[in-house]
This record gives structure tokens, sequence and C-alpha cells, in this order.
């Protein structure tokens, strides 16, 4: 549940700090710099989740099983790349934010693949450039949606969203017109939706290991019937 609030409160450090698993925070006509101070005060010792958007600024704090997903489809990640040999860089929950756009979050967990030699390295985000991209933004939508963070994806420049919520998952392209639903990974144009969904359910019942062990003969077995 959300809970909304008509503006920025000295005390909201102290509401993160006490915000329960699966709960949120809302707050209207937050300044930029008071969004900045905030994430360089919460630093990587909250696993709160925080989005900005003109003012708006939503706070998530995740529950556990939004870990187990997202640290399954990290490994699921790695067996994917290793297998087709590619480079792959993970960011996590980076705070992804640019001021002159006034816009500002934090994924899940993101990937960066075709642009991972942009990031191999880098310790901190150039505050005067729009931070690049990754070429996947996750979003585990279990007790929040994710879909009103999409324009901020938009201005991002993410070209594939997956988003997850415990029923099945939705893939994203992101085109002129914004984002559209698709059936199949625009980076791994094999990997469809309803494969990935079902490899995190069985994750739950048969366990990460034996599930992440099927899920490399998968990918070899495409590479070998692949033209």
């Amino acid at each position: 549940m959300t809970t909304a609030a008509p503006a920025m409160s000295p005390t909201i450090f102290d509401a993160i700090v006490h915000l329960p698993e699966g709960g949120a925070l809302l707050f209207q006509r937050v300044s930029w710099d008071e969004y900045e101070k905030l994430v360089e005060k919460l630093g990587a010792r909250y696993r709160a989740r925080l989005s900005y958007d003109h003012g708006r600024l939503e706070i998530n704090m995740p529950l556990p099983i939004h870990e187990d997903y997202k640290e399954f489809l990290l490994r699921l990640m790695h067996v994917l790349t290793e297998e087709l040999e590619l480079d792959m860089q993970a960011l996590g929950s980076t705070t992804f934010k640019y001021e002159p756009w006034l816009q500002g979050l934090e994924p899940d967990t993101c990937f960066y693949i075709q642009n991972a030699a942009r990031v191999i390295g880098v310790r901190r985000f150039d505050p005067n450039q729009p931070p690049p991209p990754p070429d996947i933004a996750v979003e585990i939508d279990i007790t929040n949606e994710s879909l009103s963070r999409f324009p901020i994806y938009a201005n991002l420049g993410v070209p594939e969203i997956w988003r997850y919520d415990e029923q099945q998952v939705w893939m994203y392209h992101l085109t002129e017109a914004g984002y559209v639903a698709a059936a199949t990974s625009r980076a791994f144009p094999f990997l469809t939706a309803e494969a990935l969904g079902q490899f995190l359910e069985r994750s739950q019942t048969e366990g990460q290991s034996a599930v992440l062990r099927e899920f490399r003969q998968w990918v070899r077995a495409w590479q070998a019937s692949a033209p």
C-alpha cells in the first residue's frame, strides 16, 4: 500500500528507515536538491528503491522475494552471456539520475551487454552527462507496479524492460511511441517472455541451482540448432 504525503517532510529519512518490507511512500513537490541529498544519505545501506519525476518522489521497500527473483535473474544472465560468449556488466540497483531531466530511478537490477564497454571500470557517472542506459532493466512487480516509471526509462533510453508480476514475465521494447509489449527479448531474440517466466516459476519449487543447470542445457540446445 502506498501512503501519500502532500509535501516533503523533514522526517522523510526516518520514515524510510521505518518503512516495512513491501511498503511504499509517495511525496509530491519534492525539489531536485532534496532528492539528491536523500539519495546520498541513503547510500548503499538501505534497500529502498527511489524514483523521482518532476517533483514526484516514490519510495518502495522491496520484499525478500524481490531479492530472490532479482538474484536468480542475475544468475540466469551470467549463464546466458557465458554460453553465448558475450560481455556483460550487471549494475544492480544503481541510481540513474540526470538533473536537466528532473528524473531519476533505481531498477531492481539491470544489465549492460552491447553497452558493457561503456561502464567497465566506471565508479561514478558524470553528473553533467546523461547516464549510459543499460541494455535491459528489470522490475519485480509484486507489491507495487512499475509502469509509472516507464517514462523515466524511456527518457534514459533503456531499449528493453523485463517486468515480472509473479504471474508472468512481460518484455517491453522501446519505440518512438514508448514501450510496447513484445513476445521475445530484443537483446536475445530466441528468449521468449513465456520461457523466462517458466524458469523463474520453477526456481521457486525446484531450487535455483537445478533450474540454472537446465537453463544452461536449454541455451546449449538452442545454439546447436541455430542456423
